[in-house]
């Protein structure tokens, strides 16, 4: 335990994924590739699943299970990853129909079950215990019962390793009074045990409820209320032994008393968190436990005053650190602070925790150990976040707050090993809001600090995912929203997010509707959606309108249209629009449904007072100019209003060319239709066409752009309309100035998509005017040099 790099695998999520990993990943997504998914119903005197069976097991009559496909025959080592591929995977939440295809023994085998955070019954935990396991662990799982001890008991012959923490609520308030009178284990080989089972118990004889258990190794009883010690004495085989927020001031004289019986022990953890437990009142405390067990290497007092010695006057407890040559004479006092540990000086500790210890006891010089825990330094606060991950939650957040102090000023020189105690922790807590808060908060400046290319692909995939189950479960938590909106706008968005793409687009939306209005969380919210609209395909945008994204957009504008607010908020919600509707006509719908063009119009009024807000009505143009593109739609915009409105924006003062282009576009895809379709007798259709040829000259072809094509389809299509070239003209346009200003992007676009082709067709056709023609050949120029070279 004294290498701090051996806490931390920095390398876990370095490099591709294996194809095992990726098979197992796809299996959680879809477990009907290995198993049938079958609704039942059992009847009252069905032995398999009765409703009741000696007032010990309550069976549902009526439930869905999965069995295992025909077929199939799984090895445990297949069964084993399975199982922790599910409950690593967050995506289901019936884990306990899942854990039915382990009933049939003889096409699965389990040795290792390790389940956190399920709706595991007893039942489930019957059909795993059948297997006779090596391992079993159940941490979380609220609808287990004391009396699956039964089932562990009666296939226990093989378990090693045994872990029951925070079942269900009889498990700390009422034990079943026959384990009390004859025992709870019966488990022969049983090496390892980590049991909570007595919080809120006034007395429980431990002797007797773990007699069963001759060869265990390693205890742990954090939590549980303990009056009396004396069992330890019966476990001479102990090596470990973690008493974490167990009271022993009290009765520390019993305590070290027994403790002494445990000549093997090497690791001790009686660290606290609590402050009404922390306080012990004999001076040599410390030096006798320390004396007593010879094999000890590994000692957390941590929350503890154990550091110093104590004096009780009148009464009242101080802490008084002593002078050495009150303890101990040796002169081995000049090079140890601690005076309990003096007789370590020339053999130093591999671990010692001194988190959160009286007087700061950490930032002491001289302490015999090779690894300190504590919160002194970045080195001391990673050890003691290690050691508090699994079990110690109150601690763990005290530790995550010191680290975001450490990172938030820089003071750092092992972010990747800080990186990952954020991480497990946020991981391990899910339901623990302040680990949340906290880790993201930090987690916000190590992703800032670093590079965007420096963290590999899986790590931003596993911090994505990490954060988004983390805001998914606080998501009405501002501070919690902030922190995670924020960190993930350090990545490149939408492309480190898309394997969590629809997570993230459900909890934006989300957000954007119930944060406060005009407030940062709205805003950012915003923002990251109108990113994960830009760059992506048809499918992720459909799936931001089927999501209901346009309608929350329509609910931000109207807000601010009438409270006559106009903010980047408004602007990037049209924005917003135009990216989810390029291309995708089922968008372009959604907008008219929810009655977008009533929308558009009261926008419109309210942008003429705000002149100076240009991008705002650009974004609206650019929405209508998709709209446009889709043949069937257009009649919506063939109405004498909004013909009249793109017609005078043809010609405006802006700088930027973006809403006449957008305006031009929109009438050159009407016109496109011919004649007949164009039903508005004012303007007029040869009045409006002679102002786009006007508006078109007017542009200089060399002006750069923001704007994204994914496709040249819809330029292409007005390429082939002969019979009004005025659309050939601003099409010819649009890509005469796109080859020359991007030809390192659209030059190769055009050839892929045959354009080429349609402008050589073009340039010896009669009937375009002769300025189309000259700019068709303009084109063809810039394409082939670009394609020369």
């Amino acid at each position: 335990m004294a290498d701090l790099c051996d806490f931390f695998r920095v390398d876990l999520f370095v490099g591709s994924e294996t194809l095992t990993e990726l098979c197992f990943k796809v299996i959680c997504k879809n477990l009907d590739i290995i198993s049938v998914k079958e609704e039942r119903k059992k009847e009252d005197n069905d032995t398999e699943s009765p409703n009741v069976i000696s007032g010990k097991e309550k069976w549902l009559k009526e439930d869905s299970v999965r069995n295992l496909s025909k077929g199939l025959i799984l090895p445990s080592e297949i069964c084993d990853r399975l199982i922790e591929y599910v409950i690593r995977s967050q995506t289901i939440n019936w884990h306990d129909e899942f854990f039915h295809i382990f009933r049939d023994m003889s096409r699965t085998k389990l040795k290792r079950v390790k389940i956190v955070r399920s709706n595991l019954t007893d039942r489930s935990t019957k059909y795993l215990t059948c297997h006779k396991l090596v391992e079993l662990e159940l941490i979380d799982c609220p609808l287990v019962e004391p009396y699956v001890i039964d089932y562990i008991n009666a296939n226990g012959e093989n378990l090693q390793s045994l872990t029951l923490r925070r079942l269900s609520d009889s498990f700390s308030t009422s034990i079943p009074q026959e384990y009390k009178q004859q025992g709870m284990f019966n488990l022969p080989n049983l090496r390892s045990l980590d049991l909570e089972v007595g919080r809120y118990h006034d007395y429980i004889n431990y002797h007797l409820l773990l007699s069963g258990l001759p060869k265990l190794m390693h205890l742990d009883l954090s939590y549980n209320t303990i009056d009396c010690f004396q069992f330890l004495s019966f476990f001479p085989n102990l090596i470990s032994l973690v008493l974490y927020n167990v009271r022993i001031d009290s009765s520390a004289k019993d305590f070290i008393q027994n403790l002494s019986h445990l000549k093997n022990l090497s690791h001790l953890d009686i660290s606290q968190s609590d402050n009404t437990h922390k306080v012990f009142t004999n001076p040599n405390d410390l030096h006798n436990i320390v004396t007593s067990l010879p094999q000890l290497s590994s000692l957390d007092i941590s929350g503890t005053n154990l550091a110093g010695v104590h004096k009780v006057d009148n009464g009242v407890q101080n802490v008084k650190q002593t002078s050495l040559c009150e303890l101990d004479n040796t002169s081995d006092n000049k090079l140890c602070d601690i005076p309990g540990l003096v007789s370590r000086v020339n053999r130093p500790l591999q671990f010692l925790g001194l988190y959160a210890t009286s007087d700061g006891a950490c930032r002491l010089r001289n302490i015999p150990a090779k690894l300190i825990a504590g919160d002194a330094n970045e080195d001391q606060i990673l050890a003691a976040a290690n050691v508090c991950m699994n079990n110690k939650v109150d601690l763990l957040l005290k530790v995550l707050n010191d680290l975001y102090h450490v990172y938030r000023y820089e003071n750092f020189h092992r972010m990747d090993q800080g990186l990952c105690v954020i991480l497990d922790a946020m991981e391990k807590h899910p339901d623990e809001k302040y680990i949340q808060i906290s880790g993201s908060a930090t987690l916000f400046y190590v992703v800032k600090m670093k590079e965007k290319d420096e963290i590999e692909t899986r790590v931003k995939e596993r911090i994505v995912r990490i954060l988004l189950t983390g805001m998914s479960i606080y998501n009405d938590e501002e501070i919690m929203m902030r922190n995670g909106c924020l960190t993930l706008s350090q990545f490149r968005i939408p492309q480190d997010v898309m394997s969590n793409y629809e997570t993230l687009v459900k909890l934006l939306i989300h957000s954007a509707e119930h944060s406060q209005q005009e407030g940062y969380v709205q805003r950012i919210a915003i923002f990251l959606l109108n990113s994960l609209a830009c760059q992506v395909t048809g499918r992720e945008k459909r799936l931001l309108g089927s999501l209901g994204c346009i309608k929350t957009m329509f609910e931000l504008i109207r807000y601010r249209v009438t409270f006559n607010i106009c903010d980047d908020v408004l602007e990037v919600a049209w924005s917003t629009m135009w990216n989810m509707t390029d291309e995708t006509p089922i968008n372009c719908e959604r907008f008219l449904n929810e009655d977008g063009m009533s929308l558009f119009h009261e926008c419109i009024k309210f942008a003429q007072k705000y002149r100076h807000r240009e991008e705002l009505l650009k974004n609206m143009m650019g929405l209508f100019g998709n709209i446009a593109e889709v043949p069937h739609l257009r009649v919506h915009l063939t109405q004498q209003q909004y013909i009249s409105l793109f017609a005078s924006l043809l010609h405006t003062d802006c700088e930027v060319i973006e809403i006449s282009y957008n305006a031009a576009g929109i009438l050159a895809h009407i016109a496109s239709d011919g004649i007949e379709a164009w039903t508005v007798t004012s303007p007029s259709r040869d009045e409006v066409l002679e102002l786009m040829v006007q508006a078109i000259e007017q542009w200089d072809i060399r002006t750069g752009r923001n704007i994204n094509y994914r496709s040249f389809e819809p330029l292409l299509r007005l390429l082939d309309v002969y019979h009004t070239p005025q659309c050939q003209h601003w099409s010819v346009w649009a890509l005469a100035n796109l080859t020359n200003v991007y030809p390192h992007k659209y030059c190769k676009l055009l050839v892929k998509e045959g354009g080429p082709e349609k402008l050589t067709a073009l340039m010896s056709d009669s009937r375009p005017y002769k300025r189309i023609r000259e700019l068709a050949a303009y084109v063809y120029e810039n394409v082939m040099c670009y394609t020369q070279k």
